[in-house]
């Protein structure tokens, strides 16, 4: 899904027709639906229930990519019967970036490539299944009563950091682009990102990493250093945290 409204667009209102989980992969925007008011930026998913209302507006930036999965009724309700949960649908409306869903949602990226994967059938009910029980253990939190200027300082950083994660992006120098000290960026941005500053730009290096192997055949080092590691055994031990698997068994397992 790809849209290209911007801060001169006015709000617009949806309802899901079906079912849907979509994974934000870049840009961002802001979604308030039942559960309230959440910045939506890439790594975190949007959850839908059939029927139900949703509005969308692109305050702070123009545009977003987002990887959509949409399940009938029957479907949903037989995944839901087969996973054995006692649920009828999403208690909430976003997931925020979890390391849960790192993985499923850097699957669904690289597989754009491949569009006539066989996989997508079986990429499509795991993501479900996935977001059913990470929706039962959150409690979602609408983003808090910032100001706009302030919630606009966040959504440049964010910007800053999607851009070039690789680059050298402390706590201070990005406190200091936004013009507000240390302890009140690191508040608020861990507000409303649901992540620290440092959580974000790890979490952004390693989903770009992901994505190159799966699609590139480039040298696990390389990419490494590439993405702002300064060797390659501290990006095995965060890639292993992450996702589970070493690099290079997770690159394996996608070619098996």
């Amino acid at each position: 899904m790809l849209c290209t409204c911007g801060p001169d667009d006015p709000p617009y209102e949806e309802q899901h027709r079906e079912f849907a989980v979509a994974f934000v992969i870049g840009g961002m925007f802001e979604h308030r639906g039942p559960g309230g008011r959440t910045l939506m930026t890439p790594g975190t998913a949007m959850l839908g229930n059939a029927g139900a209302c949703f509005e969308c507006s692109h305050t702070h930036a123009r545009g977003d990519r987002c990887i959509s999965f949409w399940y009938s009724e029957e479907y949903f309700d037989q995944l839901l019967a087969d996973a054995a949960r006692g649920t009828r649908g999403f208690a909430v409306d976003a997931l925020p970036p979890l390391r849960e869903t790192a993985a499923i949602a850097t699957r669904a990226a690289a597989a754009i490539s491949r569009p006539d994967d066989d996989a997508w059938d079986e990429l499509a009910a795991q993501v479900a299944i996935a977001s059913i029980a990470l929706m039962q253990r959150t409690t979602q939190t609408p983003s808090p009563q910032v100001s706009s200027r302030v919630e606009s300082k966040v959504a440049d950083a964010v910007r800053l950091i999607e851009a070039g994660p690789e680059a050298a992006l402390s706590l201070d120098s990005l406190a200091r682009q936004a013009g507000l000290s240390p302890y009140h960026f690191l508040r608020v941005f861990s507000a409303v990102s649901g992540l620290t500053p440092h959580q974000y730009v790890r979490r952004a290096r390693l989903r770009r990493a992901a994505v190159r192997l799966l699609v590139e055949p480039t040298r696990i080092i390389d990419i490494a250093l590439d993405s702002g590691f300064h060797d390659v055994s501290n990006f095995n031990h965060s890639f292993r945290v992450e996702f589970g698997v070493s690099p290079r068994r997770y690159r394996s397992r996608s070619l098996a």
